[in-house]
């Protein structure tokens, strides 16, 4: 928006010719994460205060951690604050004729309305599970194959009059049609090899991507402060990564694919790290507001969709590793039990308990333990995944 308004103002006069400034990409991801970081300090008190009123607090299950149950009550839903501080910030500094701003940003508030319905009825039917899982699953999956079906061929052309060119093209050949080689499967640590998916496994790629990075920063999000803090780290990193892929200059350098139009992102995980900074001032330990699946699923999604715009779907699985061996620890444990209590007559149990973090919090550690020591795991991760930038 206000790149737009610059624009105009410069074809006014020659004298507005410093708003020439807002052309610098740089520029406009710092201004978007100071905006959503002092929109999300400015409004969180009242956000806070309004979720207290409507007695929006959070059910503790009952079979829970017993340290936790201090907890009931606290105000949940907070990921409003998040969802309010990147819409706002993105719109603000991002260029809004950008088909990936605009996908990114619908899915991540598709997943944040998905969440929002789960986290309403667990307060409004004071029910800790929420919304039926199938329910919630066939939602996720609806937004999730729309979103691939859009990026296949929007990655693949330059416009989205391309886009729907390409996809009648994709029709008309009986749904067999070649992509070009920045569409497939990217090896990280080397150079120019990519494995071709075809459209069909393109898609079925992006929506594992998607779902499951959506669904997994949910399962973290179980302990004050765990899940946002990585969330701004592998969203910032996927930043400089868009930032790559959208330069054709620093793409050929080092041997990324060029995708234009992919650079713009950068405005939107710098409005995602502030307003995650924000959150983070009231959501540390102890918490006095939860993001809920409201804002976990809606960053979870965001983050699966700019890592397969920008190519580096095995790159977000290392830099969010946590994510990953949090959501596996969850697989495993039911799995097990479910094994073993069909096979024995009593469920056993791999985990003190799942998902990982609160196995760790059964062995002695305090909460803020294994927060921090996620946190300081995920940051090593991010410079490992940082670093095939350049070790190709």
């Amino acid at each position: 928006m206000l790149l737009s308004l610059a624009q105009w103002l410069q074809s006014l006069s020659p004298e507005f010719g410093f708003f020439r400034v807002f052309q610098y990409l740089t520029l406009r991801a710092v201004m978007a994460a100071l905006t959503a970081l002092l929109i999300g300090l400015g409004a969180g008190p009242f956000v806070i205060r309004r979720l207290a009123e409507l007695k929006i607090g959070q059910p503790i299950r009952g079979y829970g951690m017993a340290s936790h149950l201090s907890k009931s009550g606290t105000p949940t839903m907070g990921g409003v604050l998040i969802l309010l501080c990147i819409a706002v910030s993105t719109l603000l500094w991002a260029d809004l004729s950008n088909r990936f701003v605009w996908i990114v940003l619908l899915v991540t508030l598709g997943f944040g309305a998905i969440g929002w319905t789960d986290d309403w009825r667990k307060v409004v039917d004071k029910n800790p599970e929420g919304m039926a899982s199938r329910e919630k699953y066939l939602w996720q999956s609806v937004i999730g194959l729309v979103a691939a079906l859009y990026l296949v061929f929007s990655i693949s052309e330059n416009s989205n009059l391309r886009v729907l060119e390409l996809f009648f093209k994709w029709v008309q050949s009986g749904f067999d049609l070649n992509l070009p080689p920045k569409a497939g499967l990217l090896l990280p640590f080397f150079k120019e090899v990519s494995y071709p998916l075809g459209v069909l496994g393109f898609v079925i790629l992006t929506y594992l991507v998607i779902v499951g990075s959506s669904n997994a920063v949910n399962l973290t999000d179980g302990l004050d402060g765990l899940a946002i803090m990585p969330v701004v780290m592998v969203g910032s990193s996927l930043g400089i990564f868009a930032y790559v892929t959208g330069s054709a200059v620093y793409s050929k350098y080092l041997f990324f694919p060029h995708i234009p139009g992919s650079g713009e992102l950068l405005i939107f995980c710098s409005a995602m790290a502030g307003a995650g900074l924000a959150f983070l001032w009231f959501n540390t330990h102890p918490a006095q507001v939860f993001m809920g699946d409201v804002g976990a699923l809606a960053l979870g999604a965001a983050l699966g969709t700019i890592a397969v715009i920008v190519r580096q779907e095995i790159v977000l699985a290392i830099m969010g590793g946590i994510f990953v061996v949090e959501a596996l620890s969850v697989m495993l444990q039911v799995s097990w039990f479910k094994f073993t209590k069909k096979k024995y007559g009593a469920g056993r149990r791999i985990l003190k308990m799942a998902p990982l973090h609160h196995h760790f919090e059964k062995s002695g550690w305090q909460e803020t333990q294994v927060v921090v020591r996620f946190w300081i795991i995920t940051m090593l991760l991010c410079l490992v995944g940082l670093s095939t930038l350049k070790l190709r």
